[in-house]
């Protein structure tokens, strides 16, 4: 075995957890893009009368929508995966944070919990990608 292949041995996840990494980022991100954020971004009524419950204008209705975007397409670009899986477990904290503390359990808090859990397994296993993007040494 050379000092490649050494290295490409233990570089990155193993085949397995990479193909279902793949498998998880493609099916969140179809669900955010489709599911999540277009709702907010075209001003579906459900969408909008959940900002006005939670007392939000339509100005943090766009914003969540367009973060939800941007960390559906980031999950689907190799180097940005694992930054797009931070972004949108913060934005998961801050779901499970409003439904269960600010609309008084209205929404289930369960749903952002399990996604955040999801976005954590995502983010672990493209830690290599996070750092070369801050250029550290994988």
């Amino acid at each position: 075995m050379t000092a490649e292949n050494t290295a490409e041995v233990g570089a990155g996840p193993g085949r397995s957890l990479n193909i279902s990494l793949w498998v998880l980022q493609g099916l969140l991100a179809a669900f955010f893009a489709f599911a999540s954020a277009t709702p907010k971004l075209i001003g579906e009524s459900s969408a909008v009368e959940g900002f006005d419950l939670i007392g939000a204008g339509d100005w943090f209705r766009y914003f969540v929508g367009a973060v939800e975007l941007a960390g559906a397409i980031g999950l689907v670009i190799p180097r940005l995966s694992g930054l797009a899986a931070i972004g949108l477990s913060l934005t998961m904290i801050g779901a499970a944070y409003t439904n269960a503390f600010v609309v008084d359990g209205y929404w289930p808090v369960y749903t952002p919990l399990i996604l955040l859990v999801l976005f954590v397994f995502i983010a672990w296993g493209r830690r290599d990608e996070t750092k070369w993007l801050f250029g550290r040494d994988a």
